[in-house]
């Protein structure tokens, strides 16, 4: 019973925050100032200040800087874990590679914030093709970025953080593969109905096609992420492989996935901003 109790408990703060299926804040008339911005820095510096949480995400994948010592072990490689869920961000969460653009400061709450690829496409690339949801939804020509999460329990894919969780494994150890994607118009481009597959290999459930051409992934510890934790720190470990170079997917796939898929995703997440405290980031690698 007591187990029963504290799994609900996990289950509740992850399914609010999670590793980026937070709140998913609201529309607002223009982007906030960089003084709001500002103030969610000072904020978060605050409330976390001398409490001892460990390093925090996301991060600048470029710059190793990170003076939070509080050190957990690794998670194994994804290989040798479960797929628990697929999501992800409308613009990276991360910062770095070849995603580096800001998209500016948003509404403040994690929407038309984080940053884009900073590559160029062509004007095929670009032919409009809209699909409509929260916050604006998403067009040619938009960054996202892909979050498959890995769990050492024992578990199923399914909706929310809370897949990743079990009766057994209260505390499981979390991975992240990353991947940032430029949505295009073209056909020719990677599927995601293919990117996201997911079946049981080797006795573990896997997502089987995440690419291996777009760079060697930057590893390093962190956190849960969202837009609810722009001004507290997240208490979750989770170590994170986020590769530089951005892959291109066919938008038209990326609509046909969202309109039905094991995890109940309908629509791209919100953004927490960038970590850029020192005594919030860990060095890269550890």
């Amino acid at each position: 019973m007591r187990k029963n109790v504290l799994l609900l408990l996990v289950a509740s703060v992850l399914l609010q925050a999670g590793i980026s299926l937070g709140s998913e804040g609201h529309d607002s008339h223009g982007p906030v100032s960089d003084q709001v911005i500002l103030k969610q820095r000072d904020a978060l510096a605050n409330n976390t200040k001398g409490k001892g949480f460990g390093p925090q995400s996301p991060r600048d994948i470029d710059l190793d800087i990170g003076n939070n010592g509080r050190q957990f072990n690794d998670a194994p490689a994804h290989t040798e874990m479960n797929l628990c869920n697929i999501h992800f961000h409308k613009n990276a969460e991360h910062k770095g590679g070849e995603f580096n653009q800001h998209a500016g400061n948003g509404d403040g709450q994690g929407y038309q914030s984080g940053y884009k690829y900073s590559g160029k496409l062509s004007e095929a690339e670009l032919a409009p093709f809209k699909i409509p949801g929260k916050h604006g939804g998403l067009s040619s020509g938009d960054t996202i970025e892909v979050h498959y999460v890995h769990s050492t329990a024992q578990i199923k894919p399914g909706p929310t953080l809370g897949s990743c969780l079990s009766e057994a494994i209260g505390n499981p150890q979390l991975r992240v593969e990353t991947q940032v994607y430029v949505l295009v118009n073209d056909k020719n481009a990677l599927d995601f109905r293919e990117l996201a597959k997911h079946d049981l290999k080797n006795g573990l459930h896997q997502a089987l096609n995440i690419p291996k051409n777009t760079g060697t992934p930057v590893q390093y510890d962190g956190s849960t992420t969202g837009p609810s934790y722009n001004e507290k720190g997240s208490p979750f470990q989770v170590t994170w492989s986020v590769r530089p170079k951005v892959a291109k997917v066919n938008i038209e796939t990326v609509a046909e996935w969202l309109k039905g898929n094991v995890f109940n995703e309908d629509h791209a997440h919100g953004v927490r901003n960038l970590v850029t405290n020192p005594d919030l980031l860990s060095k890269l690698g550890q």
